[in-house]
């Protein structure tokens, strides 16, 4: 009785493991060995208490910290008339972007890692793998939009962005970053449910037009854009340079010849913006970048797919891309001086943490009048 009793627990176990095998990864053989390694990746998804812990509290801390700074960006950019410009725009979608990335993808990660295991619903897990990819696409359109627009100013001399095309450009991106990842919701390409890792991820298929996709999605979202903002960066850099040793040359020889104060308002100003979306890009393609082709190669490679430590690498680039959302409203406040004016005068009649600056302090030069270029004349 013994033995009979314990060859049926030993059945019923094979079997629903079996059958779990068979609704996560469809059209697939089911063997002994796939039962084995189902259970050994299983063991795998198991995070370490200390790591749990450590997972837990910081990802709250980036919840509150990309929740609350964000939407500090978008308020006060629609609703202060002085922040009221297409750069400023921009960053607020950005800001929206990453806030909506944040309340859609955090949560749900941070129940995945703590019980190893996907608690809802396949749509849901689908519509958070849309999620992910169309907020990542949107802000990195936007990266790309600014930077062109400071390639423009800086090496061009040509303002080209106007409020009216910068709201052309916001829904362009989400148009676009929409019809990349909306195959995702359909069930195209597949999701493995429960997934793999804590984030609903591409699975591996060894199908090529699921490779198409998932290189067409990783290219066009990614690694095309962060090449133009890249070869931007560069022909700025190159021309910053190139004015400096010009303007330090000819008032090395002309040191009697007076220089026009608004050239230098103008470039330092430009090189400060410069060097703020410059500190944005580094951060975002620092964060993004081992997310991206770590996806991209379990997607089309069965052994990352299948590897031992997939959950906890997975977990630890989740982490690295989730800090982009929470440190871009302290790069605004700390590099952006109308943010920081903005927020001293808006924060205390919210919180009342401090009182209002003085009217000394407040600066008394018009937006319209701080790009004074010597060829165009162009805002911000």
């Amino acid at each position: 009785m013994e033995n009979s009793s314990s060859s049926s627990f030993w059945w019923e176990n094979s079997s629903s493991l079996v059958l779990r095998t068979l609704w996560s990864t469809p059209n697939v053989q089911v063997t002994e060995q796939a039962v084995v390694q189902e259970a050994g990746q299983y063991v795998g998804r198991v995070l370490s208490v200390p790591l749990q812990v450590f997972f837990s509290v910081l990802m709250v801390c980036v919840l509150l910290l990309a929740l609350c700074g964000n939407a500090v960006v978008c308020v006060m950019v629609y609703h202060r008339a002085a922040m009221h410009s297409a750069i400023n725009f921009l960053l607020a979608n950005l800001a929206f972007a990453d806030m909506l990335l944040t309340v859609t993808a955090v949560p749900f990660d941070l129940v995945t890692m703590v019980t190893a295991q996907w608690l809802f619903s396949a749509t849901l897990c689908r519509a958070s793998a849309m999620l992910l990819w169309l907020c990542m696409s949107v802000g990195v359109a936007m990266l790309l939009a600014i930077s062109v627009d400071r390639f423009l100013i800086i090496v061009r001399r040509q303002d080209r962005l106007t409020l009216h095309r910068a709201k052309i450009l916001i829904a362009a991106s989400w148009i676009l970053a929409f019809f990349l990842s909306f195959p995702l919701l359909l069930g195209y390409p597949s999701l493995q449910i429960p997934p793999s890792a804590p984030q609903c991820v591409l699975s591996y298929s060894p199908d090529s037009s699921y490779h198409g996709y998932v290189v067409l999605l990783a290219l066009v979202s990614f690694f095309i854009p962060f090449a133009v903002i890249a070869c931007s960066f560069a022909a700025i850099l190159s021309s910053i340079r190139h004015n400096a040793l010009r303007i330090s040359c000819d008032s090395a020889l002309s040191l009697s010849k007076p220089r026009p104060l608004h050239l230098s308002v103008d470039v330092g100003f430009k090189t400060r913006a410069f060097f703020t979306i410059l500190l944005l890009f580094v951060l975002a393609f620092t964060s993004l970048a081992p997310l991206v082709v770590f996806s991209l190669c379990a997607a089309i490679s069965s052994g990352v797919y299948n590897g031992a430590g997939f959950f906890q690498v997975s977990a630890w680039l989740l982490i690295l891309s989730f800090l982009r959302p929470a440190l871009n409203p302290l790069i605004y406040y700390c590099r952006i001086r109308k943010f920081r004016h903005a927020c001293a005068h808006w924060v205390p009649s919210i919180c009342k943490l401090r009182p209002p600056l003085p009217s000394q302090a407040q600066r008394r030069i018009r937006p319209s009048a701080v790009y004074a270029c010597s060829e165009y004349h162009s805002s911000i």
